[in-house]
């Protein structure tokens, strides 16, 4: 309980929508004022996605640039890109964010280790496809967040690493309550935890009502949370988050509460190997 808990804003996602809350953040300037004020509250990584100025969801890394401009003119932040993009994206599409180098390079991407149903759709990730995204990952120098949705993907990893695609001990984030996946249940977490190769740290990422209580949860098992508008668009049942801050004050509050301290961007940077 002494290990500082890193918390992520996963601010912009593929799946929300303006329609269903004003405070979505789309422009590189939204983002970056959006990111800067989740630092203040207590986030050390903020999980990017972007967007098309009509709202559409994107992997161009052209967009990608602005963001990641934007938000480190702001804030010291970390910045965690995505490589699922949105539904039916190929791969090439996907990986938009890791042509990124230089200044501009993210400090962390994920990757999806299988595939799964999502709500009506599919999240496709084949064995040949994850390994394609690993590859360019691991040949950009990033170490990546590996997104699992059920458990079978953190048996995937195991075999990535004997493939020399990812080193272990690694960092996983748990995606539990999607449609069609996992449900976002304590023992699910727990079975999660239990699984993990040695010394792996890892994250949980609960979607909708469950997204705070799951903060605490993680709080108390020694983990760490994502929060955000693209998973959880209220603070309360029936009040929409005024933005991913709120939220990540919220998470913040709670995760005291359990006796935990935050990690800063530079401690999180430790904590999750990113050197």
């Amino acid at each position: 309980m002494s290990t500082p808990m890193v918390l992520t804003a996963a601010m912009v996602g593929a799946e929300t929508t303006r329609e269903q809350t004003p405070h979505l953040p789309i422009s590189p300037e939204e983002i970056a004022e959006d990111a800067a004020r989740c630092r203040e509250a207590g986030a050390a990584m903020v999980h990017l996605h972007v967007r098309t100025p009509d709202g559409k969801p994107s992997q161009d890394t052209e967009l990608f640039r602005a963001a990641i401009r934007a938000i480190r003119k702001r804030t010291d932040v970390l910045v965690q890109v995505s490589t699922g993009g949105a539904v039916g994206m190929s791969v090439d599409e996907r990986c938009g964010p890791l042509r990124l180098t230089g200044e501009d390079r993210p400090d962390m991407a994920t990757l999806t280790t299988g595939t799964v149903n999502f709500g009506e759709d599919v999240f496709w990730n084949p064995r040949s496809l994850v390994r394609d995204i690993a590859k360019r990952i691991k040949e950009l120098g990033l170490r990546p967040e590996l997104e699992c949705f059920d458990v079978g993907m953190i048996d995937e990893a195991r075999y990535l690493a004997k493939e020399g695609l990812v080193a272990l001990p690694a960092h996983f984030d748990f995606v539990l309550g999607v449609p069609g996946t996992l449900a976002a249940r304590a023992e699910a977490l727990d079975f999660m935890i239990a699984s993990l190769p040695e010394g792996s740290t890892w994250t949980v990422a609960a979607m909708g009502r469950h997204q705070l209580p799951f903060v605490e949860l993680a709080a108390e098992r020694g983990g760490n949370a994502r929060v955000g508008l693209e998973d959880n668009i209220y603070v309360s049942k029936g009040v929409l988050a005024k933005g991913n801050w709120e939220l990540v004050e919220e998470a913040a509050k709670r995760a005291k509460a359990k006796g935990r301290t935050l990690a800063t961007p530079q401690e999180a940077r430790k904590l999750l190997r990113l050197d």
